[in-house]
């Protein structure tokens, strides 16, 4: 090139050596051009890096000078149009292709993005934070990788169920053994329900309830159940009883060795009710009891002796334990001490 231009220095300046003076002066100033427009450039490539000494203004004119040909999913950086500097490094990235599952598709994509994210994005691949990515978002591209996008969606289900009510069963001395009666209706309360379901891909994988608001109370049921017995405590027919209670029986009469009363005292044959004491067969007979164990006014019924009111009381009859009444000495001493069942009628 030097020769070149002094040769067109000598055609246009044949003579002299004031012409060979500006040709040694022009070819300075060439030389020093060229050294200032002269470049070195690393190009680094398929894993190798290339030394290259170019005069081209851009990247792309190195690239084509040294025959490396850029495909259309090549990443190049700087870019090709970018102004070459002297000492600086340009780095190919080749598109490899991949596979991506997403949205029921299956696309075959070449691309020379660092991660899994950007190459979601350069795609216009658009994810949620929600959405389960594999490989992971920061995960390198590879040769041959395939990357698969679930989608994950998350809904709040709101619903009204009903919460069903107790039945309560309550005891009653005044209801026939095993009766029932109904003593208040029950009623259903509400509640609010709030489920948590996940769908990937528009199907369900999970369901959970987070959240249970009571609307409604519900209002229980109460039933009486009849713990009056009925048996047949007597010939000729049945009785309720409440309950029936083990005792000891003993026998009194109304003379002075049972009461320490004698005939002509006002409270001879008078009961601690106030009652005159009497044995009637087929009828209440008077017994005495402990109040604490059976009230006073109760009406009972004594195995072997019949039927009685709780009408006295005694010194020595305390806890389970009655005194019978009897019109003479012969038929206490007759009853003697017995066990006997001591049913409460209703």
């Amino acid at each position: 090139m030097v020769e070149k231009f002094k040769a067109c220095l000598k055609k246009y300046f044949p003579r002299g050596p004031r012409i060979e003076f500006v040709i040694s002066i022009s070819l300075v100033i060439l030389v020093l051009v060229m050294f200032s427009i002269k470049k070195t450039v690393t190009i680094s490539v398929d894993g190798k890096n290339i030394k290259a000494v170019t005069f081209s203004h851009n990247y792309g004119k190195v690239l084509t000078s040294n025959g490396i040909k850029i495909g259309p999913r090549d990443k190049v950086i700087p870019s090709l149009d970018s102004e070459v500097k002297d000492k600086s490094k340009l780095i190919i990235k080749r598109a490899v292709k991949v596979e991506v599952a997403v949205d029921g598709k299956k696309l075959s994509i070449e691309s020379a993005e660092d991660n899994v994210e950007n190459l979601l994005e350069n795609e216009n691949i658009k994810t949620s934070n929600m959405d389960k990515i594999y490989p992971s978002r920061e995960h390198a591209i590879v040769k041959g990788m395939k990357i698969v996008v679930t989608r994950v969606q998350i809904k709040e289900l709101r619903e009204s169920r009903p919460i069903e009510y107790e039945t309560v069963l309550k005891s009653d001395a005044q209801v026939k053994y095993g009766a029932k009666r109904l003593l208040r209706e029950g009623q259903k309360g509400e509640k609010e329900i709030t489920t948590r379901v996940i769908y990937e891909d528009g199907k369900e994988v999970s369901r959970k309830i987070i959240r249970e608001i009571v609307k409604k109370e519900p209002v229980q049921k109460v039933v009486a159940i009849g713990t009056l017995a009925n048996s047949t405590l007597s010939r000729g027919g049945s009785t309720n009883y409440a309950r029936h209670i083990k005792m000891r029986a003993t026998a009194y009469t109304a003379d002075y060795q049972s009461t320490g009363k004698r005939p002509g005292d006002p409270a001879f044959g008078i009961t601690a009710s106030g009652t005159v004491a009497k044995r009637s067969i087929g009828n209440y007979s008077s017994i005495a009891v402990d109040p604490r164990v059976i009230p006073l006014g109760t009406r009972l019924y004594v195995e072997g002796y019949g039927y009685a009111i709780a009408e006295d009381t005694g010194g020595a009859i305390k806890g389970n334990r009655v005194d019978l009444f009897f019109n003479s000495g012969s038929e206490a001493i007759n009853w003697g001490v017995k066990w006997v069942n001591v049913y409460v009628i209703g």
